[in-house]
């Protein structure tokens, strides 16, 4: 298959913006920011990935302008990177040249841990972590270190009126600076339990007043909210969102049992402005809910009518957790990628760690070489 027949490889036109491909870098954390301040090798490494054909880069997490954004949030340290400060912003202004000078477009996502972070931790240990009811949700899973799961299920506060206010206009500065920096658009996290996804969850959103409610299309409106913010910053740039079904601490949860409370949550975001859906599974090819088998990537194209992005375990045998412990062979499944892409069912496909492996992803498989295996030590690549 040529490379103008291939559809991975045919161009995709959002808002005001084409990508060259339908190839997405996904977002991984990296750490290894201890100042928030993109290291000196992140050039390279986003660099070297839009060299190999990757259209479209989306930054691992970057902490927006808030005091309680960013901490520990794994049990694991919070060497993350900012998108507010001189130093950090300048350091993003390298990666996004060197991303632009290869010809592919690239988004900061724009993160904040929410209830998921330690208090005590990160650049601001004084800042109070903020959820939506005070609680932390289910018991967290065996994946969080003991001195983590004693810690993190502390009771708080509910989070204010006046600070969700802050927080709010703490994503659109973030969002103000990534446009001065010259990012393409914006890609949210609004997922796997992160600040966002903790308003969507009835387990973590139990409030009363407009931020919640009994159903999905109520508890949207922190997130609804949220996107215009950014949307009024980011001008006609492209949003993408990040959304999910599950969670760090319960891999089980379900944010929307029926395609029907999924549009209760979609539909409102799509109002608010954005552009693109990000949903994020462990499998990509898995059926999103019993009777259809339609992917979750599917089923939010369906809703919405907006292009989105379908990720998980692309090019790899076994899933997430057990990639980190014990690796996971390649897995040849762009079979099924190229069927859905050339079908309509989703736009975009996402590659994570088997793109740590192989910089050269995109390369490899326009030639149709083989890709190399994911080993757990490729999760610190530098390269």
């Amino acid at each position: 298959m040529s490379s103008t027949t291939d559809p991975l490889f045919t161009p995709l036109s959002v808002g005001n913006l084409t990508l060259r491909n339908r190839l997405v870098m996904s977002p991984m954390t990296r750490g290894f920011s201890p100042d928030g301040v993109p290291p000196e090798f992140a050039p390279d490494y986003y660099g070297r990935r839009a060299e190999n054909e990757i259209g479209l880069i989306v930054t691992e997490g970057i902490g927006v302008d808030h005091p309680a954004a960013l901490g520990d949030s794994t049990g694991t340290g919070w060497d993350y990177p900012d998108l507010h400060g001189d130093a950090a912003l300048a350091g993003w202004k390298k990666v996004v040249d060197r991303v632009h000078a290869a010809g592919s477009a690239i988004f900061p996502q724009l993160w904040h841990h929410g209830g998921l972070r330690l208090e005590g931790t990160g650049r601001h240990p004084e800042a109070i972590s903020v959820r939506p009811s005070g609680n932390w949700g289910p018991e967290p899973g065996p994946f969080q270190p003991p001195h983590y799961r004693e810690q993190i299920t502390t009771m708080t506060r509910p989070i204010t009126e006046s600070e969700i206010a802050d927080l709010i206009a703490g994503f659109a500065r973030s969002a103000a600076n990534a446009m001065k920096v010259g990012f393409d658009g914006i890609a949210l996290h609004g997922a796997h339990g992160y600040m966002i996804d903790t308003f969507f969850w009835d387990v973590t959103n139990q409030r009363t007043d407009r931020w919640g409610g009994p159903s999905l299309r109520e508890r949207a409106a922190f997130g609804v909210e949220l996107v215009k913010a950014v949307r009024a910053e980011a001008g006609n740039t492209p949003i993408m969102f990040r959304f999910s079904q599950w969670k760090l601490h319960d891999y089980d949860a379900y944010l929307a049992e029926t395609p029907q409370e999924l549009e209760e949550l979609l539909g409102p975001l799509t109002d608010a402005g954005v552009d693109i859906f990000d949903a994020s599974t462990r499998k990509f090819a898995v059926p999103a809910f019993d009777g259809s088998p339609l992917t979750l990537a599917g089923w939010a194209k369906k809703i919405t009518g907006k292009p989105t992005m379908a990720v998980g375990g692309v090019t790899l045998a076994t899933d997430l957790q057990s990639s980190f412990i014990d690796g996971s062979p390649a897995e040849d499944n762009l079979p099924a990628v190229r069927e859905r892409i050339a079908g309509g069912e989703f736009d975009l496909i996402g590659i994570g760690r088997s793109l740590l492996t192989n910089p050269d992803w995109g390369t490899r498989v326009r030639l149709g070489q083989p890709l190399k295996s994911f080993k757990p030590e490729d999760n610190g690549t530098q390269v």
